[in-house]
């Protein structure tokens, strides 16, 4: 049976849902205001996200389709849900995430959409995980999506996460010890996501160890999740 630190710090899961607002913009900024531009009905934009994992693909599709939800019709997949029968009706905003995993059906019915875009008044909104000429996907689909607005996502730089971590160590409460931040961004792992779910492991375990959330407390946490990722 696992044990309460083991289960609470593979609780990696973020604690606040994914919005446009909670989304750290750093060099991302057109790309935030593309996004909040789909929520117009009169949008028919084709957007095609790529970026390393951790770079928050996930989270700004998710954000938009929330951002969306209410204004136009929405359908809202993962590549491994979307198959043949997937029929937008007209002024639907289309989410696809994960693009590089359609399989051949899917591929079939997303050039469809394609071609019906502009008839029933579709936006596209795509992501995956390297720039389209890369993608493994038909000749055809790869072409209409190298057609789109393509971004890559920026990465943060330090400084922008170490703002991001302390704004959100504040949001929490934490009265945190200043290095926590610094030896975060030397040892911990690179993407702000699982940066940020180290911070909310440290507040939990300080918490309920009734211990302040400084650096040996961290280097503590840090060792064991690393523990667990070996065994």
């Amino acid at each position: 049976m696992d044990t309460p630190q083991k289960q609470m710090l593979l609780d990696l899961k973020p604690e606040q849902a994914p919005t446009l607002d909670n989304f750290v913009v750093g060099a991302n900024a057109e790309l935030v205001e593309r996004l909040r531009g789909l929520s117009d009905t009169r949008s028919c934009e084709a957007l095609y996200l790529w970026g390393a994992h951790g770079s928050g693909k996930s989270h700004l599709l998710q954000a938009t389709a929330a951002a969306v939800e209410g204004s136009r019709p929405l359908l809202h997949l993962r590549a491994a849900d979307a198959g043949a029968g997937m029929t937008p009706a007209s002024g639907t905003l289309l989410v696809i995430d994960d693009l590089d995993e359609l399989d051949p059906e899917a591929q079939i019915a997303l050039f469809r959409a394609f071609n019906a875009a502009r008839f029933l008044g579709l936006a596209l909104l795509l992501a995956g995980s390297a720039p389209p000429l890369r993608l493994e996907l038909r000749e055809d689909l790869r072409t209409r999506i190298g057609q789109t607005l393509i971004y890559e996502i920026q990465s943060l730089s330090d400084d922008e996460k170490a703002a991001a971590l302390r704004h959100h160590a504040i949001e929490r409460g934490m009265l945190m010890d200043p290095g926590v931040v610094h030896y975060l961004l030397r040892h911990g792992r690179r993407d702000l996501p699982s940066l940020m779910a180290m911070l909310n492991s440290l507040d939990r375990a300080s918490l309920e160890q009734k211990r302040p959330p400084t650096l040996p407390l961290l280097r503590e946490l840090m060792q064991t999740s690393l523990d667990l990722d070996n065994q």
